[in-house]
């Protein structure tokens, strides 16, 4: 995947807003430029903004953050481009008012958005940005599994990020600039080891264990009891009146909790979550071979997602990484310091910081 780093074309509505400002630096001496890091997710999505450091300042860690904002979903294959240009126009305008900027203030905007999984998905995003942004902007798009890489590397893309949260998706780059990724396909074609996958599979069960083709399960009184049905019966109606990706993975902590008190079709569900994950990095290290040429090169796996991050009994990121590193024993995990919309606007920053390095020993 290139990293996109471009101008805009023709100025746009914005226009107007920008006229007359001075977009380097005030009078005073002091820089009021600012960048915006955007994670948009199946689920949400995330615009922060934080300063420009010029290349002089090493970069704070965190940044501080001088607005944020959350919307709905901007996966274009979710919601349609009309919706998904509308939550990211919108969110983008929230956080630069919550920091008391505005759009003449922007310097460089990078999304981190879902759905980007070809070069023409990046093309698209860009030729929404055009019509936002003026031409000294710079623009940057990418998967956000990789905004998730960065923001557990501040900004550098090297490692495997494991992402498992609605959807899931490893993403891994070599040091050579070369990039892999494994899964990220949707439910349809197989993120098993999602949430959306492992409550499909709980609820599967379910219907299951009532035909009488599987064997009983909590999973049956417990998934019924948090969604206040009486019969299992009554799931179809509710799987398809909204088969909303995040609806069903919602549904995850009904199958840990049964998995805790060893119900067996509850945990096998969970040992199936935690191989398909784990297995999804493993095909990313070895397409890259992060672990070097004898397997015991270190490597960071940053790691991103509700079904990661349980922190009960049964952790599934705790197995999931046990996994990992039986095979790659120089693997650790990294758990981020701060959210991916942040990682965003780190790449942005480093990618302004490589252009400038590039062009001045050009």
């Amino acid at each position: 995947m290139n990293n996109y780093g471009e101008s805009n074309g023709d100025l746009n509505v914005h226009e107007k807003q920008v006229e007359g400002h001075d977009h380097c630096e005030n009078g005073d001496g002091s820089d009021n430029r600012v960048i915006l890091g955007i994670d948009g997710g199946t689920t949400s999505t995330v615009c922060v903004c934080i300063p420009l450091f010029s290349s002089s300042k090493s970069l704070p860690n965190p940044p501080p953050i001088l607005g944020r904002a959350v919307s709905g979903c901007s996966n274009h294959n979710s919601v349609g481009e009309t919706a998904a240009r509308d939550t990211l126009e919108e969110v983008m305008a929230e956080a630069l008012s919550k920091s008391g900027s505005d759009w003449s203030a922007v310097h460089a905007v990078c999304l981190g958005v879902s759905g980007v999984n070809h070069p023409t998905d990046q093309e698209r995003i860009l030729n929404w940005l055009r019509e936002i942004f003026p031409s000294h902007v710079k623009l940057y798009v990418q998967n956000d599994a990789v905004a998730a890489l960065a923001s557990g590397t501040m900004g550098k893309l090297h490692g495997c990020v494991l992402i498992a949260g609605t959807g899931c998706i490893s993403y891994g780059f070599a040091e050579d600039g070369r990039e892999a990724r494994a899964s990220g396909a949707g439910p349809v074609l197989g993120d098993w080891g999602s949430g959306y996958g492992i409550a499909a599979k709980a609820l599967t069960a379910v219907i299951r264990a009532h035909d009488g083709r599987g064997p009983q399960t909590m999973l049956t009184n417990k998934i019924l009891k948090a969604l206040s049905l009486s019969s299992p019966d009554e799931l179809i109606g509710w799987t398809y009146a909204d088969p909303s990706w995040a609806r069903i993975a919602a549904l995850v902590p009904e199958v840990v909790s049964c998995a805790e008190a060893c119900d067996q079709v509850a945990t096998k569900i969970l040992v199936n979550a935690v191989q398909d994950l784990a297995l999804s990095v493993k095909a990313v290290v070895q397409r890259l071979q992060l672990c070097g040429e004898d397997g015991n090169g270190s490597f960071p796996v940053v790691m991103v997602g509700g079904v990661l991050e349980a922190n009960r009994t049964w952790d599934i990121g705790k197995e999931v990484m046990k996994c990992i590193q039986e095979q790659f024993p120089g693997a650790h995990p990294i758990r981020p310091q701060v959210e991916p919309a942040v990682g965003s606007a780190l790449l942005a920053w480093n990618f302004l910081m490589k252009e400038s390095t590039e062009s001045s020993h050009s």
